[in-house]
């Protein structure tokens, strides 16, 4: 299985879900605290994609 690079954009956008998604959860934002899992889970999941998938 060939891998590549993500493009910036995608990696950028990936960073700053997980950051979000951690710092909700460690500060208790309470507006976005349910969905902190689910924005470090999207953000991880979007890297992964972008290592898959060419152009992405």
């Amino acid at each position: 299985m060939r891998l590549n690079a993500p493009k910036k954009v995608v990696w950028i956008i990936a960073v700053i879900l997980g950051i979000v998604g951690v710092v909700a959860e460690l500060a208790k934002i309470a507006a976005i605290e349910p969905y902190a899992f689910w924005l470090v889970l999207v953000g991880l999941v979007l890297l992964t994609l972008s290592t898959w998938l060419k152009g992405f």
